[in-house]
């Protein structure tokens, strides 16, 4: 991996917001700053392992099942390419998000999956 770290962006505003410096998160977290500051500089992928995550979470006081610690979970995944375990375990989800993809790819959707969505969403 290299360039780009969603992820890495997203714990260094966190820390600059909460202003706890990388050496603090990373004694806080116990690992090893100059590894983990290439995490923030895109060098290296973020972990994927959840009490990793719940680790690096806690270090910079942030709740488990907040929207920060969604955002977490979420650059992690795309960062590495793939769909957060929560979102792919849903089945109903998982199978709106061809519809979704296309979307944003700008292709329509037809009126049965808008349909779908629709109803999805007035559901929750």
């Amino acid at each position: 991996m290299r360039g780009k770290s969603h992820f890495g962006d997203y714990v260094k505003r966190l820390r600059a917001e909460k202003r706890i410096t990388l050496r603090d998160f990373c004694s806080k977290a116990k690992i090893d700053a100059g590894n983990y500051s290439k995490v923030e500089r895109g060098l290296l992928p973020p972990p994927q392992n959840e009490m990793k995550l719940k680790t690096y979470a806690k270090a910079l006081d942030v709740e488990v099942g907040s929207d920060e610690w969604y955002s977490m979970i979420d650059f992690a995944a795309v960062d590495k390419g793939v769909v957060p375990k929560d979102i792919i375990s849903d089945v109903e989800v998982a199978e709106m998000l061809p519809v979704f993809f296309r979307t944003v790819r700008r292709q329509k959707p037809t009126k049965k999956e808008l349909k779908e969505i629709v109803d999805k969403i007035r559901v929750s």
